[in-house]
């Protein structure tokens, strides 16, 4: 008789299920703080989001600070760098006029001169990241952090409560750069969505939607899962003061893409009721998602879902949908692909194709050269 532990060895399966979104490796906050476990056992974490602007600015109609991105800004330091490291190589080592003299230590072993981290360094300085190190909340400890929470004022800050690792059903638990690029456009264009009505699909964490409610009228921040959706109200509950100023409200609801209609039984939690939905179908104006195009499947059934929503509003509506193109490697090509963004690319163009006597869908790229407001990495993939 083989032992079935034997036979598992000898037919290994490697298997990773675990996504970790690079927003929490570097994050603008000094420390993540661990305040709970969730219903399945998930470690729970209080981030500080850091805002380049305050909701006094907002009130008072002053633009954004603007954070200097992009591929200029670090050719400029490289070649800073590249000359402040010829600097020190001459320095340390006798070249001759053909500049190939090896550097050599006091053994005479080869010594490498290796270029020096202050390029990443400083990069990190500039968008104000530090190195994610979570914090775990002990008993009788909550004061050791109460002089992180002073330095983070009302008005500069978004407090989100987030996973960090997890499987990839859960994704939408941890906060995605994304989102950061669609809040980004949301202040810059903020006189565009005064006073609309608005609907989030995947609103996840529900970041997009609280920066969208303190310049909206109303914001529909809808995903699936009641753990999920508890969180996200959560969050819209620590944030509500950012919303005061200009009358905002924020309303967490289930919509699951699977389903072709919304949810209204009066049992189950973030259902709707039938004002809700004659509210959204009569005034909803502005449609938004970020970071959800990750699964083909979930792909088809959003515009799927997004067909039929925007199929019976009473009036036109504008669709945004930020994402970031992921490269990846795959056996299958031999090369590096990106499918997931493929088959978005395929499908929006199947919408914008679409001839029903119905519906006429036009798509426009945005450029990403507006002005950056939250701290984060905007990256060209964006």
């Amino acid at each position: 008789m083989v032992d079935s532990a034997e036979k598992d060895m000898d037919n290994p399966t490697f298997r990773s299920d675990t996504v970790l979104s690079d927003v929490h490796l570097h994050c603008p906050s000094k420390r993540h703080l661990m305040v709970r476990l969730n219903a399945v056992g998930q470690p729970v974490f209080l981030s500080y989001f850091k805002l380049l602007w305050s909701t006094e600015d907002l009130a008072s109609g002053k633009h954004v600070r603007e954070v200097t991105t992009g591929r200029e800004h670090q050719c400029r330091s490289g070649d800073e760098l590249c000359d402040k490291d010829r600097s020190n190589i001459e320095k340390e080592g006798e070249l001759n006029s053909e500049g190939v003299e090896a550097l050599l230590d006091d053994d005479g072993d080869l010594e490498v001169v290796r270029r020096p981290r202050s390029a990443s360094d400083l990069q990190a300085e500039d968008l104000l990241r530090d190195i994610v190190c979570p914090v775990i909340l002990m008993k009788g400890k909550e004061d050791a952090f109460e002089d992180e929470e002073q330095e983070c004022t009302c008005s500069d800050v978004v407090k989100i409560e987030h996973t960090m690792a997890t499987p990839l059903e859960d994704v939408g638990k941890q906060v995605w750069r994304a989102a950061f690029l669609l809040a980004d456009y949301i202040l810059f264009k903020r006189d565009t969505f005064r006073c609309c009505s608005v609907l989030e699909l995947g609103g996840g964490t529900g970041i997009t939607s609280i920066i969208m409610g303190t310049v909206a009228k109303r914001v529909y921040c809808t995903d699936v899962g009641e753990d999920l959706l508890t969180m996200c109200e959560q969050n819209v509950a620590l944030n509500k003061h950012l919303m005061e100023p200009g009358g905002g409200e924020i309303k967490v609801k289930e919509l699951d893409w699977l389903k072709d209609e919304f949810c209204t039984d009066p049992e189950a939690p973030y259902s709707w009721s039938e004002e809700e939905i004659a509210d959204l179908l009569d005034h909803c104006s502005v449609i938004m998602a970020a970071d959800v195009f990750y699964d083909d499947d979930l792909t088809d059934a959003l515009f799927r879902t997004l067909y039929r929503i925007t199929h019976n509003l009473r009036n036109s509506c504008t669709v945004y949908l930020a994402l970031e193109k992921r490269l990846n490697f795959t056996l299958r090509h031999m090369d590096v692909t990106c499918e997931a963004y493929s088959h978005f690319r395929n499908t929006l163009n199947d919408l914008e194709n679409l001839q029903d006597g119905k519906m006429k869908y036009t798509v426009e790229p945005i450029k990403l050269d507006f002005c950056q407001s939250l701290v984060y990495e905007r990256i060209e993939q964006l």
